[in-house]
């Protein structure tokens, strides 16, 4: 219906509440002037269900006549609304009808109701998921479609199997449905209390509560337990038949007949047994029938079945087994079981099994009764220990960590004795072997490797051995060497043993010493490994030939003017060697024996000068063939030409004559006969000297031998100071005529007489057909200072003794 004015009221106002101004609303007034407003009027037109609802005023106020309520007025879950007719007159002239719909807001003052406050369900113990009972839905009276739309939810606890389901029905209302999510126990559980809580949509909303009993029905899924899986008892062979041997006990967890049980022998048990015991089908009570000799000793084995009454009824069966036992009391027998045997009594261990692990069980048997049945256990050992599992169960547990490499193996003895009197006992004896694991990381006998090779040689020349230990076994002892070399940089490589050996042929010019690392790994899983340092020396080989570094070129012209008073030296000759030690060590000379007489070179310094006065008749030029050699083997040189001319000063003598001849070869003749004394009286000198030092030496050790029980005596420094007494005391050099070099010590240090006092020499070489090269034995002292040396050191000696 197509309405002028629409107008919302809420339910439950008093009466002449205010709705709405419908001339104003309507706009009517506004095509009439001003002066005639007050002609129009507005009546409400009778209608049956309106009219004492609402009340419009002559001027077109809208009010309500009285109390409104929706759940009375409208259907349930519609829009509730009541359409007005006014007529619409200016004085009595009919101007217009107005439809006015007054739609009746719904207040939410109904709270869902269920039929019933509670309900209560039953489930079967048989039944599964998914199965359902049907429960009451609620009622709301609001008629607003939020206020009378309901929502249902299940309120239990989170361990209870219970859902809700809820499905719409042809008239819209709600089918509700309680499912299990999982099959019922009635003996865990028998009874469970839910609440089905109903809320509206409204605002506030407003909620209804339908309690819930669930009650589980038993079914005959239980059968009867025994309160132990194994029975055993022991009796005497006196025992009096009158009391019972044991009680059995069985229980079943359903309820009315399909909770009471009956006993009775099950068909396995014999006719023998059967017929030496009897049973009580109610109670559970066993009794001994017949009487045994004092000395025998029997065992008995039964099977008791329990039954329930139940349909189809349920039964288990239980083990029974009976002692009987004569008084007489017996050591107590000890049966051991490990957890990894290897063989008889002998029990295996992992290396890396952890604290409190568990290695073996242990079972004692005694069926005697009394104190002389009683047994105590005891295993004495730091790496295990037996804990109590029952009065005769023991089980041995690591007490402490092992280690394979310290002990491998461990005799292990369990003693167990009872109470009687006397009291007896028995030892058991096994063994455990620990197992090896990989758990010892491969060690190098040094940190540091040194090594002497040699340069030229060929390939797979062999430089060292080097060595580590790994005490685990297997593959984790098995090693493997590695050369750290990520850039192969080093000429050199290595075995699986060890062995170091070279790649290609060395030169010591270009490097003399190569410093890397080496990685040895052993086998095991996970691997382990260490590093150690290798220094390889490279030593010297006379390979290279000296070269004259002046004169530079061959041959080389130099022009000499002579004055009387210049010096004797002309120049001095330079020559250099890529060698090291003795192999660059180098000595001049001079070919051209013709020119002798006028010119000399120093051997060592390579200064060339004049060897006598020069004269006038000297003038003029001169070709010296040089030479220039290192003292290697073999020994390599050098030749050079120096083209000399000589010019002299006007002052300079005019000729060489015979007498100046003479006289120079005198005066070189003196020289050689002070020479000749000089060396002749220090020979004698060092002759006597050593001499002394043999005497001293020689009383010395006589005073050791008497002396030989003084714990004060220092044998050591005496060995030392006759070392040094009694070896040559002279520097010691490989020619007389190399005095000078700056490659070369000065004199013998005190460690060269006392060896026992120096620091272990690290470097090694190995066993070859070469030996060391002479320069480590070669130095030069001024001829001065060996006997000084010699004095102090037998200065010494007195002053100690």
């Amino acid at each position: 219906m197509c309405v002028d004015l629409a107008y919302p009221v809420q339910e439950e106002k008093s009466p002449g509440t205010y709705i709405g101004d419908i001339a104003a609303d309507s706009q009517l007034l506004n095509s009439v002037s001003s002066q005639d407003h007050n002609l129009i009027t507005f009546n409400q037109l009778s209608q049956k269900e309106t009219s004492q609802l609402f009340n419009i005023s002559k001027s077109g106020k809208l009010f309500t006549s009285q109390k409104l309520d929706a759940e009375s007025l409208c259907s349930y879950s519609t829009e509730c609304s009541r359409t007005i007719k006014v007529a619409v007159k200016q004085a009595e002239t009919f101007i217009k009808i107005l439809k006015i719909k007054v739609t009746i807001e719904d207040v939410n003052d109904h709270q869902p109701e269920f039929p019933v406050k509670q309900i209560k369900l039953l489930f079967d113990e048989s039944h599964g998921k998914g199965t359902a009972k049907s429960i009451p839905n609620a009622v709301d009276q609001d008629v607003g479609i939020m206020n009378s739309k309901i929502s249902y939810r299940l309120k239990k606890h989170d361990n209870e199997p219970f859902r809700l389901s809820v499905s719409k029905k042809v008239d819209g209302t709600s089918k509700l449905r309680i499912s299990l999510d999982e099959k019922l126990d009635r003996e865990s559980k028998d009874s469970y209390f839910l609440q089905l809580v109903a809320e509206d949509g409204g605002f506030p909303s407003q909620h209804g509560i339908l309690n819930i009993e669930v009650s589980v029905i038993d079914v005959n899924d239980n059968p009867p337990i025994f309160s132990k899986d194994i029975y055993n008892v022991s009796i005497k062979n006196t025992h009096h038949r009158a009391s019972p041997v044991t009680v059995l006990s069985a229980t079943d967890l359903d309820s009315g007949d399909n909770g009471k049980i009956i006993y009775h022998f099950s068909s396995k048990t014999s006719e023998i047994v059967k017929n030496s015991f009897q049973l009580n089908n109610v109670t559970g009570e066993i009794f001994f029938l017949n009487v045994f000799p004092v000395t025998q000793t029997r065992k008995y084995k039964l099977f008791v079945e329990a039954t329930d009454r139940g349909s189809p009824p349920l039964s288990s069966i239980v083990l029974l087994l009976v002692n009987v036992i004569n008084q007489q009391n017996r050591a107590p027998e000890i049966d051991v079981n490990f957890v990894s045997a290897l063989k008889k009594n002998t029990a295996a261990i992992s290396e890396r099994i952890k604290v409190g692990s568990f290695i073996a069980y242990v079972s004692v048997i005694d069926n005697d009764v009394g104190l002389n049945g009683e047994v105590t256990c005891d295993l004495k050992s730091d790496k295990f220990q037996l804990l109590k599992i029952s009065s005769k169960e023991y089980k041995v547990l690591m007490k402490n960590t092992v280690d394979r490499e310290t002990e491998s193996n461990y005799n292990i003895s369990i003693i167990c004795h009872d109470k009687g009197s006397p009291a007896l006992k028995t030892a058991r004896k096994f063994s455990i072997q620990v197992m090896d694991v990989n758990d010892v990381q491969p060690k190098f006998t040094k940190d540091t490797f040194k090594f002497l090779t040699y340069e030229n040689e060929k390939s797979n020349f062999p430089v060292g051995f080097i060595n580590a230990t790994d005490l685990d076994l297997g593959n984790g002892g098995q090693l493997t060497y590695f050369i750290i070399d990520n850039n192969n940089m080093f000429p050199f490589q290595i075995t699986d043993y060890g062995f170091i050996s070279t790649i290609r042929s060395l030169d010591r010019e270009r490097r003399d010493i190569y410093k890397f690392r080496v990685l040895v790994k052993d086998n095991g899983t996970p691997s382990l490994n260490s590093t150690a340092n290798v220094v390889v020396e490279v030593m010297d080989e006379n390979d290279n030939a000296p070269y004259f570094t002046f004169p530079s070129v061959n041959p080389f012209s130099l022009d000499v003017h002579y004055h009387p008073q210049s010096k004797n030296d002309i120049t001095t000759l330079r020559a250099s060697d890529r060698d090291s030690r003795e192999n660059a060590f180098l000595k001049y000379e001079m070919l051209d024996r013709k020119n002798h007489q006028l010119f000399t070179v120093n051997p060592y310094t390579g200064v060339l000068s004049f060897a006598r006065k020069v004269y006038q008749n000297d003038a003029g030029s001169y070709n010296l063939l040089l030479v220039v050699k290192d003292s290697g083997s073999p020994v390599l040189s050098a030749t050079t030409t120096l083209s000399l001319t000589l010019t002299v000063s006007n002052r300079t003598s005019p000729m060489l004559t015979a007498a100046h001849i003479q006289s120079s070869d005198m005066i070189d003749i003196n020289l050689v006969i002070i020479i000749v004394v000089t060396a002749v009286v220090i020979s004698i000198a060092i002759v006597v000297i050593i001499t002394i030092c043999i005497v001293r030496c020689n009383r010395r050790r006589t005073m050791l031998h008497t002396a030989a029980m003084n714990p004060a005596m220092q044998p050591g420094r005496e060995k030392c100071l006759m070392i040094s007494q009694s070896n040559n005391p002279f520097a010691i050099t490989q020619n007389p005529e190399e005095g000078v070099h700056h490659s070369t010590p000065s004199m013998r240090s005190r460690r060269d007489f006392c060896p026992e006092q120096e620091l272990p020499v690290e470097w090694t070489t190995l066993t070859t057909p070469k030996s060391i090269p002479a320069s480590t034995q070669f130095y030069h002292c001024q001829p001065e200072k060996p006997l000084i040396f010699e004095k102090q050191l037998c200065q010494e000696t007195n002053a100690k003794q």
